[in-house]
């Protein structure tokens, strides 16, 4: 990586920081006072308790994906290695 890269990477990181810090530090945007704030915009049928159990399941549900995807993983890796070891006992 040369030192043109380097500076460029530099500047686009320096740049990024500077709009995150005016998006951080600006004023935010007046509200009406009939518009409703927080919880309330979703209305009655937002409960905590619901919001649990979808989260809930949604995670166990990733974790079952990602399970089923690391044994197929690890199973795909094992046959690669199989191969290699037939390959490398050939020659």
């Amino acid at each position: 990586m040369g030192w043109r890269s380097k500076f460029v990477s530099t500047l686009v990181v320096y740049f990024a920081g500077f709009a995150t810090a005016i998006y951080c530090l600006a004023p935010a945007p007046q509200q009406s006072p009939g518009t409703p704030q927080g919880k309330a915009v979703f209305g009655p049928s937002l409960r905590s308790d619901k919001i649990v159990m979808s989260v809930n399941s949604g995670l166990h549900k990733c974790v079952g994906l990602g399970k089923a995807a690391a044994i197929e993983a690890a199973q795909m890796i094992q046959e690669k290695v199989k191969e290699a070891q037939l390959q490398s006992d050939k020659h």
